[in-house]
């Protein structure tokens, strides 16, 4: 059963998918020059939610025990996002 069947509010999960797919491509460009063309506006909501992303992962982190693999799942997942931060911030 889909979110919106359930009557759940999806505006958050839309806008964390908006903030993976910015970043991303702010990454396929540093990667390999792939153009891409965001308003400003659009990067800095990316950013924060990309931050707030962070937050939760760093606490799952620091709950989880070591060599887990959700520990290392969350851990890449982490780095992922402070790369797309990092690309994003440098350019505005």
């Amino acid at each position: 059963m889909s979110m919106k069947v359930k009557g759940a509010n999806t505006i958050l999960v839309k806008r964390k998918r908006n903030a993976f797919a910015v970043a991303l491509n702010f990454l396929s460009n540093d990667w390999g020059n792939i153009d891409f063309n965001y308003i400003d506006e659009d990067i800095v909501l990316a950013i924060e939610a990309l931050y707030s992303l962070k937050l939760s992962i760093q606490r799952q982190i620091d709950k989880t025990e070591a060599r887990n693999s959700q520990k290392t799942l969350n851990e890449r997942r982490l780095l992922a996002i402070n790369l797309g931060i990092k690309s994003m911030e440098k350019r505005i």
